[in-house]
């Protein structure tokens, strides 16, 4: 599909075209024009125009539009069939007090004057989709104020005018140009990174769900060890996460891990993560190791070939991890699955001895995929060796998912009507028979009930 061809594409295109016949300007702007310059598929289109909030309102009235920010000249403009395009005024922005938003904005006629309060150049593009149309050259058609093509072919991150003040009026600006610089291979201006690092302590004025947001997509669009080596230079990483920049400088087994230390093993873990991650396998490869620094215990000289070791460094990690997720404000489903990888990504060492009830319960931890995968990426960022992997890969395969996870044989109310009087011991006895039933001992709820007689004593009232 070409771009011409992308609903979202011909619904923008059309929004213009109906507010350039009403005698308004509008362009389509913003990432969709940087992408389609570098000759990538857009996710999706923006238009920018002189039209009022107002009189883009009045111009759709057979479409679903509504404002979503009528304060910054906002309207979303929604098709049938579910494509939906925001249609931003020009504006100028006044001051930013608070560091995130604009107290207040004046709509403008002028385009030029919109791309100036932009964040980089790169972004401060606009089309004209009509000539795009008409000559097929985005290149030609397209309208810049801010040197963003040289910048794109230089292949640099510029902030538009004074970087001070881009940053200042919106502290999240920092992380994007990390961002973009990681995702897109590109360096990041002198001038811009030194505003950077002179500001660096002031970007925890961002909202922790902000920071969540950006720092996820810094994890999932590409690039993410590049990302966290930049957050790290220029000095964002301690005010955003302290506890990974501790993972510097701590030593580990060279027999186990021959990388490195713990920072750099963690950045290969992140270099080698698959395209487009979900945001927990990215964040669990980030925090795996995060209790390793409080736990790290040099070798003990007077013990013959002792090395260094993490002892508890799972459970300590554990900890950690839940603050950090709880900190950013994640949902109660997303941390329980990162601290979940966090907590079982060492059980991997002892899979192949594992009882088979032991077993089936690992391999039926909710999204058992990303264990998996972590545990590879642990593994090929340290001695490669991929056998137990390997291994449990074809357990998880080869193991019929009603094996894995059967319906129990027995459950509280069959202790009960077997004489038992409900108590802390049935948590026990339930578990036992489950692994019975997992281990293949017994297969109907009669031989479960025996070996639970067998296991805990008949039932007082059958003595």
């Amino acid at each position: 599909m070409t771009a011409q061809e992308n609903p979202s594409y011909q619904a923008a295109r059309n929004i213009a075209k109906t507010l350039r016949d009403a005698g308004h300007r509008a362009y389509l702007a913003g990432g969709c024009v940087r992408d389609l310059l570098l000759g990538v598929a857009p996710k999706d289109y923006d238009v920018a125009t002189s039209a009022t909030p107002d009189e883009v309102l009045a111009l759709f009235p057979d479409k679903k539009a509504l404002t979503v920010g009528a304060h910054f000249g906002v309207v979303l403009v929604c098709e049938p069939d579910g494509t939906s395009t925001e249609v931003a005024t020009f504006r100028h922005d006044g001051a930013y007090t608070d560091g995130r938003r604009p107290d207040a904005v004046r709509f403008s006629t002028d385009p030029r004057e919109d791309v100036l309060r932009r964040d980089f150049t790169i972004n401060g593009m606009l089309l004209d989709p009509a000539l795009y149309e008409a000559t097929g050259d985005v290149a030609a058609a397209t309208l810049d104020y801010v040197g963003g093509r040289e910048d794109l072919a230089a292949r640099v991150i510029r902030a538009i005018g004074d970087p001070v003040q881009r940053f200042t009026e919106d502290k999240l600006r920092m992380l994007r140009a990390v961002r973009f610089a990681a995702r897109l291979g590109f360096a990041i201006d002198a001038s811009t990174a030194t505003a950077i690092r002179q500001l660096a302590a002031q970007v925890t004025v961002v909202s922790p769900e902000r920071i969540r947001d950006e720092l996820t997509l810094i994890l999932t669009e590409g690039g993410a060890r590049r990302g966290f080596e930049l957050l790290d230079e220029l000095g964002l990483l301690p005010h955003l996460l302290p506890e990974i920049t501790k993972l510097h400088g701590v030593e580990q087994p060279p027999e186990y891990h021959p990388e490195g230390d713990v920072w750099i093993h963690t950045m290969m873990l992140l270099e080698q993560l698959p395209a487009a991650p979900s945001p927990t396998l990215a964040w669990g490869a980030l925090l795996h190791d995060v209790g390793k620094p409080a736990t790290f215990r040099a070798p003990d000289p007077a013990v013959p070939n002792d090395r260094i070791r993490f002892n508890g460094h799972v459970e300590v990690g554990v900890r950690i991890a839940e603050e950090i997720l709880a900190r950013l404000r994640f949902s109660n489903d997303e941390i329980d699955q990162i601290v979940a990888l966090v907590k079982n990504h060492m059980r991997f060492g002892d899979v192949r001895h594992m009882r088979e009830s032991t077993l089936k319960r690992f391999l039926r931890l909710p999204r058992f995929d990303e264990h998996l995968a972590l545990h590879r990426l642990d593994c090929l960022s340290s001695h490669k060796d991929l056998s137990l992997y390997e291994f449990a890969k074809e357990k998880y395969k080869a193991i019929p998912v009603e094996e894995i996870q059967p319906k129990p044989l027995l459950t509280g109310r069959e202790l009960i009507a077997a004489g038992y009087r409900p108590g802390p011991r049935f948590k026990k006895m339930l578990e036992a028979a489950e692994d019975a039933q997992l281990e293949g001992e017994v297969s109907t709820q009669a031989e479960a009930l025996r070996f639970v007689e067998e296991r805990f004593g008949v039932p007082a009232r059958q003595v």
